[in-house]
């Protein structure tokens, strides 16, 4: 007996799907907002994310083109409130993380954010071998000269005489430099902002990342629950003054950019220095490549039995 035919329907001509459109919106705030930031009300950091934000929208830099990195502490809490790829990572570690993902995903952009103490503290040999290893990646320092999430301890920026819970008679350690640190360390683009100053906030971030290099930015941000009017004298609506880089300044010239920031406080804001040299990102894509042409042609195993045979 011979099974009936079956007939298949030609498909409705609602059925068929459109090319996807050429042109891709930008992400909104609303798009790449998660969860209500926790920091204390009038912190500096509110400042930093919302212009993050707005410079993701502006570079139409969708989710899966960007993550964002972070360790420990108030700032750090950055990545729970970009709705993207990140991670909260240990105390200090989060830029040997970041470098691995930029390593093995040089089509990311790859963003971290950190404290004065995550980074320069505990995190301090890792910025070293970061910035002058040239790694692509734009690191921000939110820095506001106290550990505010351990409630006013002094922190590696802190000024002589700064008094904490760590500190009751008053700090006696010489405060680093973080932008001192950068340009000595090797970094090749090191720039200046502060919280209190969106646009110009947002120039740095922009300029940053179009940086092919190890870019650092130190932004004031202030702690206003445990070093309120650290920053004044760099905000003129508290009566200071907001210096930025004199025009004539060579951002290519490391002892002049170095000079400039050996200025007592406030200083100045803007680009100190940057420099176009090979990443690591480079020289490590040049290393695999050369590897892999030594074995052109070659099947696995023949691979893995050339390896063998060096053990003899």
């Amino acid at each position: 007996m011979t099974a009936p035919a079956i007939e298949i329907p030609a498909p409705k001509a609602s059925t068929v799907v459109s090319p996807p459109s050429a042109e891709r919106k930008p992400l909104t705030k609303k798009e790449i907002a998660a969860d209500h930031p926790t920091w204390c009300p009038g912190c500096g950091d509110f400042s930093v994310l919302a212009l993050y934000f707005k410079m993701i929208e502006k570079r139409k830099l969708w989710q899966e083109k960007f993550t964002t990195i972070s360790g420990i502490g108030c700032s750090s809490r950055f990545p729970y409130f970009v709705q993207a790829y990140g991670a909260h990572y240990i105390h200090g570690r989060s830029l040997p993380f970041a470098s691995g993902i930029s390593l093995s995903r040089p089509d990311l952009h790859v963003f971290v954010f950190g404290g004065d103490g995550d980074l320069f503290s505990i995190g301090g040999n890792h910025f070293t071998h970061t910035a002058r290893k040239n790694v692509k990646l734009t690191c921000v320092a939110m820095d506001n000269w106290v550990y505010g999430l351990t409630k006013k301890q002094t922190s590696p920026t802190s000024p002589v005489g700064f008094k904490s819970k760590t500190d009751i008679w008053g700090a006696v350690d010489y405060p680093i430099n973080p932008m001192k640190q950068a340009i000595a360390a090797g970094a090749s683009f090191v720039a200046r902002t502060t919280s209190t100053n969106p646009n110009h906030l947002l120039q740095m971030m922009e300029a940053a990342i179009d940086h092919d290099g190890f870019s650092f930015i130190e932004c004031l941000s202030e702690c206003v629950e445990f070093y309120e009017g650290a920053f004044d004298a760099a905000n003129p609506r508290k009566g200071g003054v907001f210096n930025v880089v004199p025009p004539d300044h060579d951002v290519t010239d490391e002892a002049a950019a170095y000079k400039l920031a050996d200025e007592p406080f406030p200083g100045y804001f803007g680009i100190f220095y940057k420099k176009t040299k090979p990443t690591k990102n480079t020289k490590e894509a040049g290393l695999s490549a050369a590897a892999v042409e030594k074995v052109k042609g070659l099947k696995d195993w023949q691979i893995l039995q050339k390896t063998f045979d060096r053990t003899k």
